[in-house]
């Protein structure tokens, strides 16, 4: 399968794809951390390269609703931010899963899919994520663990914060590359709650 991970930097959920067999390329307008296959430049430059399967982070900084305090002085930022995420979702690809965490795209585009947390899989925090889904089944969890700690979001200011922020966990990443690389659903757990919760 023809794999594109757009808008990550890290290499983390391009790797976990490669893991099983499949074809899979970074793209982010920063050069790869990891190395491996990686497009540097923007995502809409080979959304119509034939890929199966795309897994997209378009960045949120003007989209989470963390960030409702400066809304009101970043509307041009915002539509500019939500017309990249309506390319994403319009792109050429059967296979589309969009992740970000609780934003306007819910308002302005339409609710998620899903809403899951680390602590699903295998990792004790917690990180509402959402994921707007096309031509995919919605992710099962595979390892519910104790913890809960918000250890991303009282992460303290500094240079690195948001690169370490936007970062996949590697749980959620081998989730993924499994059950909609591979259809495997070996790992998942016996009737594992689905997070489908409201997200207000």
């Amino acid at each position: 399968m023809r794999v594109l991970v757009a808008c990550e930097f890290s290499g983390t959920v391009r790797d976990a794809f490669i893991e099983r067999g499949h074809d899979a390329v970074s793209c982010d307008l920063m050069p790869s951390e990891a190395g491996g296959p990686h497009h540097e430049g923007s995502v809409l430059e080979i959304l119509d390269d034939g890929w199966d399967l795309m897994v997209a982070h378009p960045p949120c900084t003007h989209l989470a609703v963390s960030g409702a305090r400066w809304f009101k002085d970043k509307a041009q930022e915002q539509e500019e931010a939500l017309a990249f995420v309506l390319s994403l979702m319009d792109a050429p690809i059967p296979k589309i899963a969009i992740e970000n965490p609780v934003s306007i795209i819910s308002t302005r585009v339409r609710r998620p899919d899903q809403v899951i947390q680390p602590w699903q899989f295998g990792h004790g925090e917690t990180k509402a994520t959402c994921l707007w889904l096309k031509g995919l089944p919605i992710l099962h969890p595979t390892h519910t663990v104790e913890g809960r700690e918000a250890r991303i979001h009282m992460m303290p200011p500094g240079p690195d914060r948001w690169k370490l922020r936007s970062v996949t966990y590697s749980g959620i990443a081998e989730a993924m590359a499994a059950q909609w690389g591979d259809g495997d659903m070996t790992g998942c757990e016996p009737g594992a709650q689905l997070s489908m919760e409201a997200i207000w």
